[in-house]
């Protein structure tokens, strides 16, 4: 499901709870969120690539969720052009 633009970070991670669905975001906002504030989540990816065409953008989302399936609920994971990192949310 994409989100309409504007809709506050809570509601948006709400929504993706209510739907038990991760969530992939550019926002560097969902982190304070779910490890300062604590709130639940099914799992967020943080899409950290820029300068990137999107078709390449779109490969390396792809092949991350791919090869991380079973790693990315309940956990926070950032995806750059260099790593992938994944940090469990407890």
């Amino acid at each position: 499901m994409e989100i309409e633009p504007g809709l506050p970070d809570d509601e948006v991670l709400n929504l993706a709870n209510n739907e038990g669905a991760i969530l992939l975001t550019s926002d560097k906002d969902f982190g304070e969120l779910v490890f300062r504030l604590r709130r639940i989540a099914a799992g967020v990816v943080l899409i950290r690539l820029f300068g990137l065409f999107p078709n390449d953008k779109a490969e390396i989302i792809t092949n991350a969720i791919n090869q991380h399936a079973d790693e990315l609920l309940r956990a926070f994971t950032v995806i750059s052009s260099k790593s992938i990192r994944i940090r469990k949310i407890t």
